[in-house]
């Protein structure tokens, strides 16, 4: 019976063996797992941030155009109200003998 125990206790020596080399490297990397899941959340973080900067900015330049595209639309339709209308004209009618009768006329 001491045989079947020294087989047993060899594979528990050996089992705890492996666990603890195997435990003891994990636990080497285990800071580095937390700092991937940090850098992680940093970039989703970041990544949300930028995405509502675009968003908003875009917003921004959609009512800019439509402001644009408004100002434009009543500027061609309307476009005799901005010109003045013509003002008087002073004309000379120089007569055959050469005097002249100012008068005001207005422009056609």
């Amino acid at each position: 019976m001491l045989e079947k125990g020294d087989g047993i206790m060899s594979t528990y020596t050996g089992a705890v063996e492996n666990f603890r080399k195997s435990a003891t490297a994990f636990m080497q990397h285990v800071e580095l797992l937390s700092q991937a899941r940090d850098a992680y959340q940093q970039a989703v973080t970041a990544s949300a941030e930028m995405r509502s900067a675009l968003d908003a900015g875009d917003e921004n330049l959609r009512t800019l155009m439509a402001q644009l595209e408004q100002a434009l639309n009543l500027h061609i339709a309307r476009p005799g109200l901005d010109r003045k209308k013509p003002e008087p004209v002073k004309v000379e009618v120089i007569k055959a003998n050469g005097e002249s009768s100012g008068g005001v006329r207005a422009f056609p």
